[in-house]
C-alpha cells in the first residue's frame, strides 16, 4: 500500500499536531499551514496526495484554498476536517472541489481510513453527512423533493438480501466496515464480502457510485 503525502492546515496548532499524532507513520506529513496564504505556498511548494483542510481559517478558510489550487493542481485530492457539520459549510467547499467532509470528533483510524480512502479517488463524508450531500451534487443542485409513496425502482435491488441490503445503505451513508460491523455484529472481513457482493450485484465500481445509486432510489 503506498504511503499518502499529506498536508494539513488548519490554523490551530494544536490540532495540527493531533492530527500528526493520530495518523503517525502511516501518512508521510509533507507540510502544514495555518492560513490561507502558508497552505496555498507550501502546497504548491509540496504538492501532497492529500490535503486535510479545515474549513473556517483567517483569510476565507478553506474553500479559498481550494479555489486558488484546484485548477493549478488537479491531482492533489482535499479532505475537508472540520468542527462543522452545518449544511452550508460542507456544500460550500464540495462545491470548491473537496473529494470529502469528515468531522473533527473522527477516530484516528477512521481518519487514517478517509484519508486513504481520498487518495485512491474516493469520496467521504461523515455518516451523518453523505446522502444529502452527494445527491444534491449527483443531481448537480438541490435534493429534489421525494414523494413519500415514490419507492425504488432499479430491479438490482432485488437481488440483495437483507444483510445485503443492510450493509448497502450504511456504506452509501458514508459509514466504515469497522463501523458497519459496530453496528450489526459482524466482522469487518463479512463486511467487505457483503459490499464486494452488493457492488457485483449492483453492477457499481465503487462507493461513490453506490451512494449516487442510492439516493437515486431513495434508500439513504
Amino acid at each position: 500500500m503506498t504511503t499518502p503525502r499529506v498536508f494539513v492546515v488548519d490554523d490551530h496548532a494544536m490540532v495540527r499536531a493531533g492530527v500528526r499524532a493520530e495518523l503517525g507513520d502511516d501518512v508521510a506529513f509533507v507540510g502544514e499551514g495555518a492560513d490561507v496564504a502558508s497552505a496555498v505556498e507550501g502546497i504548491r511548494a509540496t504538492e501532497p496526495d492529500v490535503v486535510l483542510l479545515d474549513v473556517h481559517m483567517p483569510g476565507g478558510g478553506g474553500r479559498a484554498v481550494l479555489e486558488t489550487l484546484r485548477a493549478e493542481l488537479p491531482d492533489v485530492k482535499w479532505l475537508a476536517l472540520s468542527v462543522s457539520d452545518a449544511a452550508e459549510d460542507v456544500i460550500a467547499v464540495i462545491r470548491a472541489g473537496a473529494r470529502g467532509y469528515v468531522t473533527k470528533t473522527i477516530s484516528g483510524p477512521d481518519l487514517l481510513d478517509a484519508v486513504r480512502r481520498v487518495a485512491d479517488g474516493d469520496v467521504v463524508f461523515s455518516p451523518r453527512l453523505a446522502g444529502f450531500v452527494l445527491d444534491a451534487f449527483a443531481a448537480g443542485g438541490p435534493v429534489a423533493a421525494v414523494q413519500p409513496e415514490e419507492e425504488a425502482t432499479d430491479p438490482g435491488l432485488d437481488l440483495l438480501s437483507a444483510r445485503e441490503r443492510e450493509v448497502m445503505q450504511l456504506l452509501a451513508r458514508g459509514y466504515t466496515y469497522r463501523e458497519i460491523g459496530s453496528r450489526l455484529f459482524i466482522s469487518v472481513k463479512t463486511v467487505e464480502s457483503h459490499a464486494s457482493n452488493v457492488l457485483r450485484k449492483l453492477q457499481l465500481s465503487n462507493r461513490n457510485e453506490l451512494t449516487r445509486w442510492a439516493a437515486t432510489n431513495r434508500l439513504l
